[in-house]
């Protein structure tokens, strides 16, 4: 990302995010910043066709969350995040 851009994403949050927010953030991305960074391996395609007659199985029995259910429930967790975020 050029410095352009990041000097114009950074005067971007300064105007919309409260001092709260900001220190929330910085302290979020600063713990992010100091996770390893995971060495991604792709799958084989035996783990691949494993993934997939499984799910078939789970769906044969019942066992998915419905496009409603996975809607609230990402609703639900957004409103606490949105919540947390406040109460910073």
């Amino acid at each position: 990302m050029s410095e352009a851009t990041l000097s114009s994403l950074l005067e971007y949050l300064y105007s919309t995010l409260t001092p709260s927010n900001m220190r929330w953030m910085a302290k979020q991305l600063s713990e992010r910043a100091k996770l390893e960074e995971e060495v991604l391996k792709p799958y084989t395609m035996e783990e691949i066709e494993a993934r997939i007659d499984q799910s078939e199985r789970d769906f044969a029995e019942g066992n998915f969350y419905t496009h409603e259910e996975v809607l609230k429930m990402l609703d639900e967790e957004l409103e606490l995040t949105h919540e947390y975020v406040e109460a910073v």
